[in-house]
């Protein structure tokens, strides 16, 4: 999932893009608000974090400028305890969410999901492959024996694989689709994600499987009872 983040104070802006990077989403940094108007209007972004108080153009205006030419990203803005009157403004202009600085970063990461899961509900149907389905709104794995719900990098990968059902795909897909290209990322890091999921489909006595294609390349296949029951 990619994030933007508009945030100008710089030292804040790097200690949020960390934790999100560490909890497996894709950031990128603005540092004023016409930077970040230019990075929605060229960017494909799931959700946006906007700083009211930012130079240039604040976060309201940013705000009522993407809402105003229809763009229903998801959007949280951050904002100081005191101004009360902000806070119902952006809300009145569009703004999923608010989170008052200082702020936890549990709660920053709870918030994220909750506004990015109620824009999926309204929009991306589950996944299904053989026994399992994928709920896109709440990133549960499922099958008749039970359940997991996966990270985010986790729900990434599956996603990917179970809307390419029977296709190879190769690591570098995986690493410039899901981490935008990110030049310190090395193909390891796929397969520990492979991994992870392959584990909880045997959890789950999925009769789908992720099978190792070639060195760096992965597809989801059916297979049948006998051979999942060894």
């Amino acid at each position: 999932m990619r994030l933007l983040l508009a945030e100008d104070e710089r030292s804040l802006s790097r200690a949020i893009v960390t934790i999100l990077k560490r909890n497996d989403y894709t950031v990128d940094a603005a540092y004023d608000g016409e930077e970040a108007l230019e990075c929605l209007e060229s960017g494909n972004y799931d959700a946006a974090i906007l700083d009211i108080m930012m130079p240039k153009t604040d976060g309201l205006t940013v705000l009522k400028t993407i809402r105003g030419r229809g763009d229903q990203i998801p959007i949280l803005l951050l904002t100081a305890r005191s101004e009360i009157d902000d806070k119902v403004e952006g809300l009145d202009l569009g703004a999923n969410d608010y989170l008052s600085k200082p702020f936890a970063t549990k709660e920053l990461l709870a918030r994220i999901r909750a506004m990015t899961r109620t824009q999926a509900q309204s929009s991306l149907p589950p996944l299904a492959a053989g026994n399992i389905t994928l709920d896109r709104s709440t990133y549960e794995l499922k099958s008749p024996v039970g359940s997991f719900r996966l990270s985010n990098r986790e729900f990434q990968t599956l996603e990917l694989l179970m809307t390419n059902p029977g296709h190879a795909i190769s690591s570098e897909r995986f690493l410039e689709k899901l981490w935008n290209g990110e030049p310190d990322t090395e193909k390891q890091v796929v397969w520990v994600y492979i991994s992870y999921l392959k584990k909880k489909l045997h959890a789950l006595h999925a009769d789908v499987q992720i099978v190792v294609t070639s060195e760096t390349e992965y597809a989801l296949k059916r297979i049948d009872a006998e051979r999942r029951a060894i």
